[in-house]
């Protein structure tokens, strides 16, 4: 677990990494948040086996799409079993589908595997409707990767919220 200042401490060149993009939002918004260092992470088995001692909610972010082709953010707990079809009556689409890696990186500024809600801050043009299960807004930290797999920061579900409403996000709380 680092601070910001300690891990830019060995990074010569912030222009390289796209955690800074994230990073460089929480610290002029002056949120508190600390950054966990690991082995690129892709699922949530991954995770589970490779993160080490990390407090708070953990997890897992899905990238789907309608057929309209309507884009949806939704963040759950790790151990939530996702039923599209209940899902689809949930947030009023036609049937989901996940979201190509193209349309991905197009709508989110991501790749596979990086999916998190802070990844919000490339959705300029509030093109994706985030959900987020109700649970996790009762934990007092939440960990998201911030734009790669291989950094995780934990933050206080409130300066989350702050974080949000920054950007001008909007999360609709989902219940299962």
């Amino acid at each position: 677990m680092k601070t910001f200042r300690q891990y830019i401490e060995f990074i010569d060149d912030h222009s390289k990494h796209l955690e800074f993009l994230v990073l460089d939002e929480l610290n002029k918004l002056g949120l508190e948040y600390f950054i966990y260092e690991h082995p690129p992470l892709r699922t949530v088995e991954e995770s589970k086996a490779l993160r080490g001692e990390m407090h708070g909610g953990h997890t897992k972010n899905l990238f789907l799409r309608d057929k309209k082709k309507k884009n949806y953010l939704l963040t759950v707990n790790e151990n939530q079993k996702i039923d599209l079809k209940f899902l689809e009556s949930e947030v009023s689409s036609g049937r989901l589908s996940f979201g190509s890696p193209e349309r991905l990186s197009q709508f989110l500024g991501v790749n596979p595997g990086a999916v998190s809600p802070l990844a919000l801050l490339n959705d300029k043009h509030n093109d994706v409707s985030f959900f987020i299960d109700h649970n996790l807004l009762s934990e007092n930290i939440l960990n998201f990767h911030p734009l790669v797999n291989h950094l995780t920061v934990s933050i206080k579900v409130t300066d989350f919220k702050y974080f949000l409403k920054s950007q001008n996000k909007f999360y609709n709380e989902i219940y299962f």
